[in-house]
């Protein structure tokens, strides 16, 4: 349980966010303004130009910056990054037997990913295909360097 909350659930959770939260009308950190009561000139705005109301809710511009720019940073993955599976020295262990069930487990992890590929271009898994065409990545046990939305890193550094 404790590798899967600070690995796979941690990542899932991490790495994700960027991708909904990182466009502000999405996810607006706060509103500014509580919902107008019927009959004041708030509400009367609202009814005929929704859309200006709602962007008066908007944190100010320097705010929305800062959590955006914290988002982002949470969510990208370091050039050196270590993923689930992976070790930065071949020599960790010299027991044979941990070297092997090492070996199984990141043949199991690569089997994943190849798996979730597969299922991204199922057309009949309509959960996986929809007018957008956006892959699931979340639970893809490695990354590229960036912001991606995908990879379960090592070890979990917040």
């Amino acid at each position: 349980m404790i590798v899967c909350l600070s690995s796979a659930c941690h990542a899932a959770i991490n790495y994700g966010q960027y991708s909904i939260g990182g466009y502000v009308p999405n996810r607006p950190s706060i509103s500014l303004r509580f919902m107008p009561e019927e009959g004041t000139p708030e509400y009367e705005e609202l009814k005929t130009n929704p859309d200006k109301a709602f962007l008066k809710t908007f944190t100010p511009q320097l705010q929305t910056l800062l959590g955006m720019a914290s988002i982002e940073i949470l969510s990208r993955h370091p050039v050196d990054e270590l993923y689930l599976g992976q070790r930065d020295n071949p020599e960790w262990t010299t027991d044979a037997n941990m070297l092997q069930i090492s070996e199984d487990f990141r043949k199991k992890l690569e089997g994943i990913e190849k798996r979730i590929i597969k299922m991204n271009k199922d057309e009949k898994l309509k959960n996986r295909v929809g007018p957008s065409k956006v892959p699931y990545t979340l639970l893809y046990p490695s990354s590229e360097p960036g912001l991606t939305g995908k990879g379960i890193p090592n070890s979990v550094n917040i």
